[in-house]
């Protein structure tokens, strides 16, 4: 049976504040442990207006206390944007603070111009080269595994999960090797989908946490008694993806109906191009899409995307579409 997940970006809306977004992201996360969800993720983002997730493993403390039984995790952490160390502090005293719940998702793009690399004192794109080596050595802090000339307290001996996040074939590779569950960007970058679960599966190394291949994919979903009005709570996330990729990005605006339909060309073909990693609708077409799209990457897990400018709606959808999947 599939099991469903979500993934916040804690979303700032036009003309609300950060603590309001970190105060829907707690009532979210109840919300996602009510109706049965497995784990609730924040990813990390830098320098963005419309985005609070900046400072993930503070914010997965806020979703802790929050919740009670959820796993909580990063998706990801921008581990070039770190050094190991820090992060085997931060989750392990995640880990501490809320032990068998936590979760360590990795990633390597670092997602950043100069100006962000100047403010975090580091050379982002050498950092990505050494990203292998950095998740050997995480792990390694954690597990105790390898000598290491030093000891992360907290940090080691800490029940962590970990998982390699990816959006192309270089996180399926590297999953593969060192034996880890995989997570797939597809809500955001489905380009290589197909590829990069073929890849994971056929090169699978069995390791000491995971004896097979585990596959969790990320898709968009908006559900809503009517088409239209899942439709009009899509548009919000919709123009801030057209806003990113027209380098405009800003705060999450407010919905707009028939927003696709005012586009120009190549951002409506944007739009569709996601729209194969996405479910919007009624709860029975939700279901039917997010079975068509389990069926065709055989998914053990499915992470739920997708802001809404209403928190109350996000809460309703997640509800209509855990409902219609059980």
């Amino acid at each position: 049976m599939t099991e469903f997940s979500v993934l916040d970006l804690v979303p700032v809306r036009e003309g609300g504040t950060v603590g309001e977004a970190l105060s829907n992201a707690a009532q979210l996360a109840r919300k996602a442990e009510e109706v049965g969800c497995k784990r609730f993720w924040v990813a990390e983002h830098h320098a963005m207006e419309g985005i609070a997730g900046g400072a993930t493993s503070v914010v997965l403390a806020h979703i802790g206390n929050a919740t009670s039984t959820i796993r909580i995790g990063s998706g990801g952490i921008m581990l070039p944007n770190h050094t190991p160390f820090q992060i085997a502090e931060q989750f392990g005293t995640l880990d501490a603070l809320f032990p068998g719940r936590v979760d360590l998702g990795l990633g390597r793009a670092p997602g950043a111009g100069p100006e962000l690399q100047r403010a975090l004192r580091k050379n982002l794109h050498q950092a990505s080269e050494y990203f292998p080596q950095d998740v050997a050595e995480l792990r390694a802090l954690m597990t105790g595994d390898v000598d290491l000339p030093i000891t992360a307290t907290p940090g080691l001996g800490a029940n962590v999960e970990f998982w390699m996040l990816g959006s192309s074939l270089f996180g399926a590779q590297l999953a593969a090797r060192l034996g880890m569950p995989y997570a797939f960007a597809a809500h955001f970058a489905p380009d290589h989908l197909d590829a990069a679960l073929e890849l994971y599966r056929r090169d699978f190394e069995p390791s000491d946490a995971l004896a097979k291949p585990h596959v969790m994919v990320a898709m968009n979903v908006f559900a809503a008694e009517t088409e239209a009005e899942a439709r009009l709570l899509a548009s919000s996330q919709q123009q801030s993806f057209v806003a990113l990729r027209t380098g405009n990005p800003g705060k999450l605006p407010p919905p707009i109906e028939d927003y696709t339909s005012t586009l120009p060309a190549p951002s409506r073909a944007m739009l569709d191009h996601l729209g194969q990693a996405a479910a919007i609708g009624t709860p029975a077409k939700v279901r039917e899409d997010i079975a068509a799209f389990t069926a065709r990457t055989g998914a053990d897990e499915i992470m739920l995307c997708g802001s809404t400018f209403d928190p109350e709606a996000r809460l309703r959808s997640l509800e209509l579409t855990l409902e219609a999947c059980a």
